[in-house]
């Protein structure tokens, strides 16, 4: 197949809040960060993906098959997580894997305790007692002892220290190495995109900015500081700032010729500049004190 997951024009209306033709697709062996806001609509796509939702309008395919018609057999395949476990606190893991096992045919429960040691989870330790680190381990444990061939993770890395954040983008990239798996997870913490995504969907206030490789994403902007502050130039910019010396904003590549002088310096950006300033650009935040 060639996308294992592809959303078509999906639409879901809120009182104060929709999402507006989110479209996009992942293939095999590629692993997609879903970025935006909070409150941007990831969470509200991934469970309208999952069918946790009813939306409007719109289509998911999975595995080449439409979820909604397929959803049992589908979900078999799916490895799913939101960002926060917390049901059965006081369930001890293997207490959990005995109950989530019955939901899914192809459950190894020889092949979750081998993944168990792998990670160092503790089987007798309660739910609760976990750091936020084990829970995503537990869910991804559970994903490939019921051999998930989709992972969609919910914020997994959110409030990770740095060292369990790196365990577990290591582990992501295992998972895909073979090629006939994908990942899609949502987050905002943009340095765990730039260690281990292929690609990437941006999301602002339900729709969709850019889906496609990261490495395209990127390689369109350029970051610029202005220590001359060219004022001339300030309709260049896709969004900027101005600070005490200087301003510092950030351009589409084809623009970089508009920008030269022995004051301006010009650098390749990472997601998290490109992110903020495609947010001011959005927002046209402006505060009173």
């Amino acid at each position: 197949m060639d996308n294992i997951l592809c959303v078509s024009n999906l639409n879901k209306k809120y009182p104060t809040f929709e999402l507006k033709n989110v479209s996009f697709s992942l293939k095999p062996g590629s692993i997609m960060g879903f970025i935006g806001r909070n409150g941007a609509g990831k969470t509200t796509t991934l469970k309208a993906i999952m069918n946790l939702i009813h939306y409007e309008s719109g289509k998911i395919i999975a595995f080449d098959t439409d979820m909604t018609e397929n959803e049992l057999e589908n979900k078999q395949r799916i490895g799913f997580a939101l960002s926060e476990l917390n049901y059965y606190p006081n369930k001890t893991i293997k207490q959990l894997m005995n109950v989530t096992k019955r939901f899914y045919k192809n459950f190894d429960e020889k092949k979750f305790g081998e993944v168990c040691k792998l990670f160092n989870l503790d089987v007798n330790k309660k739910l609760e007692q976990l750091s936020s680190g084990m829970k995503v381990k537990y869910s991804v444990a559970i994903a490939l002892s019921h051999k998930a061939e989709l992972l969609i993770l919910d914020e997994p890395t959110s409030g990770l220290d740095p060292v369990s954040r790196d365990e577990i983008l290591d582990i992501f990239r295992e998972i895909v190495r073979s090629g006939d798996r994908a990942i899609l997870f949502s987050t905002h913490i943009t340095s765990d995109l730039d260690k281990c995504a292929n690609d990437i969907t941006y999301i602002h206030n339900g729709e969709i900015l850019y889906t496609g490789t990261k490495d395209n994403f990127v390689n369109s902007y350029l970051f610029v500081t202005d220590k001359s502050k060219n004022h001339d130039l300030e309709k260049e910019y896709v969004a900027f700032k101005e600070l005490d010396n200087h301003i510092e904003g950030l351009i589409l590549k084809e623009n970089k010729d508009k920008f030269k002088g022995k004051d301006i310096t010009i650098k390749e950006p990472d997601l998290e500049e490109i992110m903020v300033y495609l947010e001011r650009s959005k927002n046209h935040e402006s505060f009173t004190l």
